[in-house]
């Protein structure tokens, strides 16, 4: 009969397995019985092997701290903002996409994505951006227009530089505009969107190229252009310029008197005079020698970048790359559409990653302190037995919408508890005692200067309404 294995220590195991697996070394009759011995004798040593000394997360990857936390979340409630004042719409898709989907759209950069194991005889991959899955969605629902915006994660299986801001897992901000509309009004507010972001958020100088894809094979393949007048627009690939740079080009008798060039060069004059009525021409500059690694895109591109300044006392150079990009993708949707239908699309997408590690490093040179919660009043007392006043008092802020606080103990201390406070910033504390009680008051005391003041019970919420609108 087996003894009972789960009542015996650890050493009593070892020994056991070990004169169970001589005995069947030297008696092959019970070859068999010594298999189930030592597989649940290893079942029962396997809780006391050794854990590593050590725990870490995957490469590429990142924990957010509630300090990290609230950084973040003003960065993205700032771009949401902006997103919302343009008239986009909130849109969200899965994390992951059937493989078939994404592989074709993507190309080189297919062997960047992260596939999942077959599960229900569905292959899957995690989404390699937002603009696909966007593709796919407006045509599976047979949508010509909308205007939309999506924060989201996405995965790429690249090498990561987290020095650079740049991760295997990481948020995407994009905003698009679907539909068929009059030349260049799309794109121009794509890129006043792009400028009202990071001139909001305010992270230094900048600069937003514009380009189109792969200048020449777009002239030859895509445009019908000759090959000599493609090289004469080569020539300028290493220009950049704001509107003098196109005047310039249309001014050139070999690309002036090529329809499709000239139809071209006056999409981008176009632009730029949009681009000075909004104000925003200053922060423009073509470049022709910009390109986008994405196949998809079919026409302008764009890519805004900060300009390099000297670095701080005690600031690393920045050097993070660019720090939003986009352009127009007219053929994406006609791909998933079975019919083919076309919708023309223009985008942007900000890179939340890069521009949230310029942040943080600059809150580190400064040693700027950051509140965790943004918890408005402390619910105290200085005596025993408040519990259950303390509980009625809290839940009437919270009817009011107020955020506050207490100590989770019976009868706690009221220094710890003013050291609590002071602690985490919050601004306000309302203290309830036997003789507040008897009075028909509560004590409202101002962290920053201590003040404290007596305020009848039933205009308490007005009165803390009243300071916070003032702080």
């Amino acid at each position: 009969m087996m003894p009972q294995l789960g009542l015996l220590p650890r050493r009593a195991c070892a020994a056991l397995l070990s004169q169970l697996l001589r005995r069947a070394a030297c008696n092959h009759a019970v070859g068999y019985h010594s298999q189930i011995v030592e597989a649940v004798l290893t079942s029962q040593l396997k809780p006391y092997q050794k854990k590593p000394n050590f725990i870490k997360i995957p490469k590429g990857t990142r924990d957010l701290s509630p300090k990290q936390m609230v950084v973040r979340e003003k960065i993205l409630d700032m771009v949401i903002s902006c997103f919302k004042r343009h008239g986009g719409k909130g849109l969200d898709t899965p994390a992951f996409e059937l493989k078939e989907m994404l592989t074709e759209k993507y190309n080189e950069q297919s062997g960047l994505m992260y596939d999942l194991e077959d599960q229900g005889g569905e292959l899957l991959s995690l989404r390699y951006d937002l603009t696909v899955p966007f593709a796919r969605y407006l045509a599976m629902n047979k949508l010509k227009k909308m205007k939309r915006y999506q924060v989201g994660k996405v995965w790429r299986r690249e090498s990561p530089s987290i020095v650079q801001g740049r991760y295997r897992e990481f948020y995407q901000c994009d905003f698009d505009i679907a539909g068929q509309f009059d030349p260049m009004i799309p794109d121009a507010e794509c890129l006043r969107i792009i400028y009202e972001i990071l001139s909001g958020l305010q992270l230094g100088d900048f600069l937003i190229k514009i380009s189109w894809k792969d200048v020449r094979h777009e002239m030859v393949a895509e445009k019908g252009l000759a090959p000599e007048v493609a090289d004469r627009i080569g020539d300028y690939v290493q220009h950049h310029g704001g509107v003098s740079l196109v005047e310039h080009m249309l001014q050139d008798p070999r690309l002036s008197q090529n329809k499709q060039a000239l139809e071209g060069l006056g999409s981008l004059k176009l632009l730029s005079e949009y681009l000075t009525l909004f104000a925003i021409m200053e922060k423009i500059s073509f470049d022709l020698s910009l390109v986008r690694g994405l196949d998809y895109y079919t026409g302008v591109i764009y890519e805004a970048v900060l300009l390099q300044t000297p670095a701080q006392a005690g600031e690393d150079p920045l050097n993070v790359g660019s720090v939003a990009a986009g352009g127009r993708y007219d053929e994406l949707v006609a791909i998933f559409d079975p019919n083919g239908h076309r919708v023309p699309c223009v985008g942007l997408s900000i890179g939340i990653e890069r521009i949230f590690h310029i942040v943080e490093q600059r809150m580190k040179t400064s040693g700027k302190k950051v509140r965790t919660t943004e918890t408005q009043v402390f619910v105290a007392t200085p005596q025993r037995n408040f519990l259950r006043e303390r509980l009625k008092l809290i839940a009437e802020l919270w009817d009011a919408g107020i955020k506050a606080e207490m100590l989770y103990k019976n009868n706690p201390k009221l220094l710890p508890q003013l050291q609590y406070c002071e602690k985490r910033g919050i601004p306000l504390v309302v203290i309830i005692g036997e003789e507040e009680q008897k009075e028909g008051v509560i004590k409202l005391r101002s962290v920053a200067t201590r003040e404290e003041e007596a305020i009848k019970r039933e205009h308490l919420v007005t009165e803390i309404q009243k300071r916070l609108s003032q702080s």
